[in-house]
């Protein structure tokens, strides 16, 4: 059974969605505040984390902080901020989607299925897309989930290894949006693809590249990315 962790001080928010993901077969936990969080999710684990970014005390993006230096968990990030910074903020600690108030559960819960789907092992590349993968100074490890630049590994998260494993399996094969989302993030994805550019920029960074000056992966306008060995 997957275990769900929300972390909302909301009850109007956490009530409905527990109940309905309780419905649907999760085990599901309630924290409302960021400490109470961390206990439960040292405590118990949770195979998911809905995370509020408006938190009493501590604040949803230390929360999402705390996780990852613990765990690689999937991290859905829940705000009533519509701006595109706070979105990008919490991508870049880590989360793996965001989801705006109001939101419909239903919605929510699909998202949630199509995140706990596995991404697909088939790569274009075969066998060898195994294989580790060196590019000059960069080394992708796909077994061990590692990518090193300069010697020195990279602290990515699961979506973002996730597309530069999927891209430098094939190199200088251009791969659509679409692709993207259905092989890192599953077929049931259900936001919109604008999710992608999200992580590919913040995975850029960790590259030490921009999309003005890109040096692994190049932007095909209108079209998607590809991997420059």
């Amino acid at each position: 059974m997957t275990r769900i962790l929300i972390v909302e001080d909301e009850v109007s928010f956490s009530d409905p969605l527990s109940y309905l993901l309780s419905k649907e077969g999760y085990e599901v936990s309630v924290a409302e505040n960021g400490h109470d969080a961390l206990t439960a999710f040292d405590t118990t684990g949770a195979d998911l984390v809905l995370l509020d970014l408006m938190l009493p005390g501590l604040s949803g993006v230390d929360v999402c902080r705390a996780l990852r230096q613990r765990s690689n968990v999937p991290v859905i990030m829940l705000t009533a901020k519509d701006s595109e910074i706070d979105k990008v903020v919490g991508l870049e600690l880590g989360a793996d989607d965001y989801v705006t108030k109001p939101y419909s559960p239903r919605e929510l819960a699909a998202r949630i299925q199509a995140m706990r789907r596995r991404p697909r092992t088939g790569k274009p590349g075969g066998e060898s897309a195994s294989a580790v993968r060196e590019y000059g100074a960069l080394r992708i490890d796909p077994d061990v989930r590692e990518v090193t630049l300069d010697g020195r590994v990279l602290d990515l998260t699961k979506i973002e290894f996730g597309i530069i494993d999927l891209l430098s399996s094939a190199p200088r094969r251009t791969f659509t949006r679409g692709q993207l989302l259905e092989d890192v993030w599953g077929d049931n994805w259900y936001g919109g693809d604008h999710i992608i550019d999200v992580h590919v920029g913040n995975l850029r960074k960790k590259l030490g590249e921009s999309a003005s000056s890109p040096r692994y992966i190049k932007t095909l306008r209108g079209v998607g990315y590809r991997f420059e060995p």
